[in-house]
């Protein structure tokens, strides 16, 4: 009986070994595919901070518009529309892709949009996995800009010193007066910047 138990003892070892070789397999596969999100998830960060970057510097460069043409209310709704000659953001898309380690193409989505895709410069690395290490992760994302204010012109019997309000969103009003310019909407109050989905 004794040299029975030992011929048990012995039939174990194999099956032992062959479940630790598979459970350290998986482990390193789901080390390769948690190396993949990770490199996928900073391509999605730099493709979304690029696109946010370029269209923030479009909302800056229609409220200086808007500041520059405050007393020329006819020109207001083509700022608020987009139609306003402004430089192109983009060149802030490429500054804050390289700063997150990644390359980027940028070009306008419409008069108040930008769509970047980025590139990581990192791989996935060395795993398991056949052909990864070379394999970068390119991820895109479109940013838009919304004007937050709306106007009523002025009656044509108005007074020529006179302005329109500006009426916001989440209920918040601007009378503006041209003798008083010391308290004027900000960018994010005239603009509303964000991801689309």
């Amino acid at each position: 009986m004794p040299l029975r138990a030992n011929d048990d003892a012995g039939q174990a070892f194999p099956i032992y070994i062959t479940v630790v070789g598979g459970l350290l397999f998986l482990a390193l596969a789901y080390f390769a595919v948690g190396q993949a999100a990770a490199i996928r998830s900073e391509a999605q960060t730099a493709a979304d901070a690029a696109a946010l970057a370029a269209a923030l510097e479009t909302r800056d460069r229609l409220a200086d518009e808007w500041l520059e043409n405050l007393l020329e209310p006819d020109s207001w709704q083509d700022i608020f529309d987009g139609k306003a000659l402004v430089p192109d953001g983009c060149w802030r898309a490429h500054e804050l892709a390289a700063s997150n380690d990644a390359s980027v193409e940028c070009e306008p989505d419409g008069l108040l949009g930008y769509t970047a895709v980025a590139e990581t410069n990192d791989t996935v690395g060395d795993t398991i996995v056949p052909g990864t290490e070379d394999q970068k992760a390119m991820e895109s994302a479109t940013a838009v800009i919304e004007a937050r204010c709306t106007f009523k012109p002025l009656a044509e019997d108005a007074d020529e010193d006179e302005l329109p309000s500006l009426s916001c969103k989440d209920g918040e009003d601007w009378e503006l007066k041209p003798d008083d310019l010391s308290n004027l909407p900000k960018p994010e109050d005239l603009f509303d910047v964000h991801l689309t989905d």
